[in-house]
């Protein structure tokens, strides 16, 4: 009998067995046919303005900076309380 291999000396079958195309490979009806932002996205973000480029875009960054510092500065305060109460005795 002697001493048989555990695992099958046979290859696995392909899991990703698909070839990729190449965008050259693409016919012409498959292109991309929405409009090119990057242009006019590139002149509001380099327009020399003052205004941080976070907040480029108006009221949706505003909303979504505000929400974002009034919840790290809420959770650093929760942290705080939480550190203050684990650091007091318990009275039993």
């Amino acid at each position: 009998q002697g001493l048989k291999p555990i695992v099958s000396t046979e290859s696995p079958a392909l899991i990703f067995g698909t070839t990729t195309k190449l965008a050259s490979d693409l016919p012409a009806t498959d292109s991309f046919l929405g409009k090119n932002k990057v242009p006019d996205l590139q002149k509001l973000f380099q327009k020399p303005d003052g205004v941080p480029v976070h907040l480029k875009r108006g009221v949706p960054d505003k909303l979504l900076y505000r929400t974002t510092m009034a919840l790290t500065i809420g959770g650093t305060i929760y942290c705080l309380v939480a550190l203050y109460m684990a650091s007091q005795p318990r009275n039993q």
